[in-house]
C-alpha cells in the first residue's frame, strides 16, 4: 500500500505502476537479509592450510555452514604476509559471499608495510565479528638444552646470531611474538619467514630451527604427544584450560612480556549493513551452539563473540598498539 501511495502522487502511468509493482518485490529480496545465503559462502583464509587460522576457519565455517543451511568453503591463500588473501576480499563483490578470517597480521602490516599494502584496512575491509582470543606457545625441540625462558635467553646470549626462530608469516603473532622476545630480552636471533604455521613447525621439529611461536593449534599436540617441548605461553596469564602446566614467558624469565593473538571475520567494507548483521548473527550463533567452546579451546582458542562495532572498536585499539609495538622493537618487514 505504501508503494501504491507514491506511486499515485508521482502520477505514474497505469504500465510504470504495474512494472514498478513488478520489480519491487524483485528488488527488496535481493537486499533482504532473509534471502542470504542463496549459494555457496567462502572464507578466505591468508595462510598455507594447517596453521591457527586456518584451524580456526575451518571449525567456524563448518558450524556456519550447518545454521547457513548452504556450504561454506575455505579458501587458503598465502603469500606476501597475507597480503594476498586480504586484498582478495578487499577487492571481492561486497554481497556476503566472500568472507576474510583476519587475525593480528592484518593490524601489524599497517605499520610494517604502510602505504605499499594494496588495499586499506579500515577503508576496503569491515568487520563482522571476533571469533577468539589465543597465547602463543614458545617451543623447542625436546633435543635442545633449553627447559625455560631463562634457559633460552642465556644461550642466545652465549651464541650471539647463531639461534632461530620460525615465523607463519611476517607480521603473524608467530613473528610478532618473538621480535618482542627477542627486543626485549635484548638477544639477537635469525628470523626464517614461512608462508604458514605447518611448514614453520615441520623444520622446528627436523631440527633446522631452534625455536618457534606456534599457535596453539599447531604447537600444542606436538607438545602434548612430546616431538616438540613447550616452554612458555605469552598470555599475561597461564593457559589453564588447556596447559595449566606450562609458564607464562614474563614468569619464567622476561617480566612485562605479554602478546595475544586473536581470530575474527571480516569481508568488503562495502558490503550492505543487512547482510553483514545477518553474518554476524549466524556467525554469533555458530560460536554459542552446544560444544562448540570445547571444541575451540581444543584448538587453544577461547571464545570471543563481538558485534561489528565492538569489533571495529577493537581494531583500532589493535593498530594503535601495534604501531607502538613495532616501532619500539625496530620490527621490519624485510
Amino acid at each position: 500500500m505504501r508503494i501504491m501511495y507514491i506511486m499515485s502522487n508521482m502520477r505514474l502511468t497505469g504500465l510504470g505502476l504495474v512494472a514498478a509493482i513488478f520489480f519491487a518485490p524483485h528488488a527488496l529480496a535481493q537486499s533482504s537479509p532473509v534471502s542470504y545465503p542463496n549459494h555457496l559462502v567462502r572464507i578466505v583464509v591468508p595462510y598455507l592450510p594447517g596453521g591457527g587460522v586456518d584451524t580456526a576457519a575451518r571449525v567456524v565455517g563448518q558450524k556456519m555452514a550447518e545454521v547457513f543451511n548452504q556450504p561454506v568453503v575455505i579458501e587458503n591463500k598465502p603469500g606476501a604476509a597475507t597480503n594476498i588473501g586480504s586484498d582478495f576480499v578487499a577487492k571481492a563483490a561486497p554481497d556476503g559471499y566472500t568472507l576474510l578470517l583476519s587475525n593480528s597480521s592484518q593490524v601489524a602490516n599497517v605499520s610494517l608495510y604502510g602505504k605499499a599494502m594494496p588495499y586499506d584496512l579500515l577503508r576496503d575491509l569491515g568487520p563482522v565479528t571476533m571469533i577468539g582470543t589465543t597465547p602463543v606457545l614458545l617451543v623447542v625441540h625436546p633435543s635442545l638444552p633449553v627447559k625455560t625462558v631463562r634457559d633460552l635467553i642465556a644461550l642466545a646470549k652465549a651464541k650471539p646470531g647463531m639461534l632461530t626462530f620460525a615465523s607463519a608469516g611476517i607480521g603473524s603473532p608467530t613473528h610478532i611474538a618473538p621480535e618482542l622476545f627477542r627486543w626485549m630480552a635484548k638477544i639477537d636471533m635469525l628470523h626464517v619467514p614461512y608462508k604458514g604455521g605447518s611448514q614453520a613447525v615441520t623444520d622446528v621439529i627436523g631440527g633446522q630451527i631452534t625455536c618457534y611461536f606456534a599457535a596453539m593449534s599447531t604447537g600444542l599436540p606436538l607438545a602434548k604427544s612430546g616431538r616438540l617441548r613447550a616452554v612458555a605461553v605469552t598470555s599475561p596469564r597461564r593457559f589453564s584450560a588447556v596447559i595449566p602446566e606450562v609458564p607464562t614467558v614474563a614468569e619464567s624469565g622476561l617480566p612485562g612480556y605479554e602478546l595475544v593473538g586473536w581470530f575474527a571475520l571480516m569481508l568488503p567494507a562495502a558490503t550492505p549493513a543487512d547482510i553483514v548483521n545477518r553474518i554476524n548473527a549466524v556467525a554469533v550463533q555458530a560460536l554459542r551452539a552446544p560444544g562448540m567452546n570445547d571444541r575451540l579451546l581444543t584448538e587453544g582458542i577461547e571464545l570471543v563473540a563481538s558485534t561489528p562495532q565492538e569489533f571495529d572498536a577493537f581494531t583500532r585499539k589493535e593498530l594503535l598498539k601495534y604501531e607502538k609495538l613495532v616501532r619500539a622493537a625496530g620490527i621490519r618487514p624485510e
